[in-house]
């Protein structure tokens, strides 16, 4: 019998007696070291301050559906892969305490005949990287189990950071491999797939088809708003890859700019036309959240109309419909309102969620079902359901991004100034 932990706050520091968990050792010794070993140095040095037996990390796969354990050594389980020193073992999460921890991203404890297990979600700012799993000496107080989820916490910090440097943990993620349009295509995702701030959460996902289908979407936070994107370039493979390179490399560059949201739409359009060859086009919407009023605009260029899920009611939100980007040369762009209500929750879809092969699936009455989820789950589980409604043969890419608003205007509390772009990679 196991028992779930609520961290939603996971304290830093041991409540009551005793010296507590260091996090400053953990990332001293982590400093010294390759980033390839950068946490293998951090779950020795964690396993030693919580008197750990044993302590793994455990990385979620690209899936969505597995958990990859990352080890040092050749030496593995059945059916484990290898390469440079490194061995990934692949395990499915479906009915499995993994699954749980990821899902309620609370501590689960496991008592054991001489101690206990414990596994504890790797997260930041809502993003799943994985997981944390030590075996103790003994049932865990109170207090442990709050160092325990303090020192997933701070794993999460250290995969961050060590991944910029190297493929190691990419690779881990892969357990099936990607194909040159597949590459192009994740270069294009935000490094993160969710993002949890003090007014809203967002969360990202992407099924791609057999054929790659050239979908994306992308986010970033700043000061005084959240931009959103969500685009489908036309065609399939290296083809549609590269079309919608040039559109989100369009979009970055105007608004790293500072360009307003229809200018944005103006310059990629623009950038389609000059670099493109004739009749190859992108649909996409932008968002821009102002957070200091709590209002929204939208761009709508030939989009799917998002959803919104208000008082446990599902309707399509009414926008117009301009031409896709790379369409009409010069083509300007208007914003409109986005409505946006606490309490809301919006759904982006690409048309892989509406196509004829996925039928079979009523995202309204899917978004009905999920009401209670995380908007991460909330995502996850649509595009398993469009996998299942199409038996796994999705003709094109299925994308979604799910925007749980919370607040009205940004009232100076500072959860939400400073929360960097959302990092790391998806679960």
């Amino acid at each position: 019998m196991t028992r779930g932990v609520d961290t939603a706050r996971p304290s830093p520091r041991r409540a009551g007696p005793g010296p507590g968990l260091d996090v400053g050792l953990v990332l001293d010794r982590v400093e010294g070291t390759a980033p390839t070993d950068a946490v293998d140095a951090a779950a020795e040095t964690l396993a030693e301050e919580l008197g750990a037996r044993e302590l793994t990390f455990l990385i979620a796969d690209f899936s969505g559906r597995a958990v990859v354990r990352l080890r040092t050594g050749t030496a593995g389980a059945e059916g484990s892969r290898n390469q440079a020193g490194v061995q990934a073992e692949t395990v499915p999460m479906a009915g499995t305490v993994y699954e749980r921890v990821l899902r309620t991203q609370q501590v689960d404890v496991e008592p054991l005949a001489d101690g206990a297990r414990v596994v504890a979600p790797v997260s930041d700012r809502g993003d799943a990287i994985g997981l944390v799993e030590l075996t103790l000496p003994r049932e865990p107080p109170p207090a442990l189990i709050a160092d325990v989820a303090a020192a997933a916490h701070a794993l999460a910090y250290v995969v961050i950071a060590a991944r910029r440097y190297t493929d190691v943990f990419e690779w881990g993620q892969r357990t099936t491999p990607f194909s040159l349009a597949a590459e192009i295509q994740r270069r294009l995702l935000p490094s993160s797939y969710t993002c949890e701030a003090g007014q809203f959460t967002l969360a990202g996902w992407l099924e791609p088809a057999a054929s790659v289908g050239g979908d994306t979407f992308d986010f970033t936070l700043n000061q005084d708003a959240l931009h959103v994107s969500i685009t489908d370039a036309v065609g399939h493979e290296v083809e549609a890859a590269l079309l919608a390179t040039v559109l989100v490399g369009a979009l970055r560059n105007a608004r790293r700019r500072g360009l307003d949201l229809a200018v944005q739409a103006r310059y990629a359009n623009d950038a389609l036309v000059a670099n493109v060859a004739a009749g190859r086009f992108v649909t996409g919407q932008l968002v821009r959240v102002d957070l200091s009023t709590g209002t929204a605009a939208v761009v709508n260029a030939g989009h799917p109309l998002p959803l919104l899920v208000r008082d446990g009611r599902v309707r399509e939100i009414a926008l117009d419909v301009e031409p896709p980007f790379g369409v009409v040369p010069g083509r300007s762009f208007h914003t409109q309102r986005l409505p946006l209500e606490p309490g809301d929750r919006v759904v982006f879809l690409t048309d892989g969620m509406q196509e004829r092969n996925a039928v079979l699936l009523d995202v309204a009455a899917a978004l009905r079902d999920t009401t209670d989820l995380h908007p991460r789950e909330v995502v996850q589980e649509l595009g398993a359901a469009v996998l299942r409604a199409t038996r796994g043969d999705l003709r094109d890419d299925a994308t979604l991004l799910c925007l749980d608003w919370y607040g009205g205007p940004d009232r100076g509390s500072g959860s939400v100034h400073g929360a960097a772009t959302g990092r790391a990679s998806s679960a």
